[in-house]
């Protein structure tokens, strides 16, 4: 298996790893929904353990292979664009919100959490789907170069 087979197998598991987190993340807020408080942890720890899987993958993917260009022109380019730089951003974004999270839980401040927990898992939640669907656009809707 050469450098680029292994960047492309790095991507499955990236593109896995995103939809793994973002079925935790739903998951995890129908369990605090449904008070179930110690289901919603394990969800939610899935959740923080894929996306720091992801985030260690993503990063030996580019080390090994670069970035990939996106080989759609026009309004579609236009739309990936977009939906991957909202996505890194939201992504760089979000990773201190997490930890902060993961903070307030471990001092038992519950109700803190829960009020930045209403406006992280949006959030969270758009970095996971568009992981994704960036993965399915670059690789597989349009190829790459």
């Amino acid at each position: 298996m050469d450098r680029t087979q292994l960047g492309d197998a790095l991507a499955v598991v990236n593109a896995s790893l995103n939809a793994t987190s973002a079925v935790a993340l739903m998951t995890g807020w129908i369990l605090i929904r449904r008070r179930r408080p110690r289901l919603h942890r394990r969800a939610m720890l899935t959740a923080v353990a894929a996306s720091a899987l992801f985030l260690v993958s993503y990063l030996t993917r580019v080390a090994m292979t670069g970035t990939h260009r996106f080989a759609g022109v026009g309004a579609p380019k236009v739309v990936y664009l977009t939906i991957l730089f909202s996505h890194m951003t939201l992504a760089a974004a979000v990773v201190p919100l997490v930890l902060r999270l993961l903070w307030l839980v471990h001092h038992r401040r519950f109700r803190d959490h829960a009020r930045l927990a209403r406006w992280t898992f949006p959030i969270w939640a758009y970095v996971s789907v568009t992981g994704l669907v960036v993965y399915l656009l670059l690789y597989h809707v349009y190829g790459y170069l």
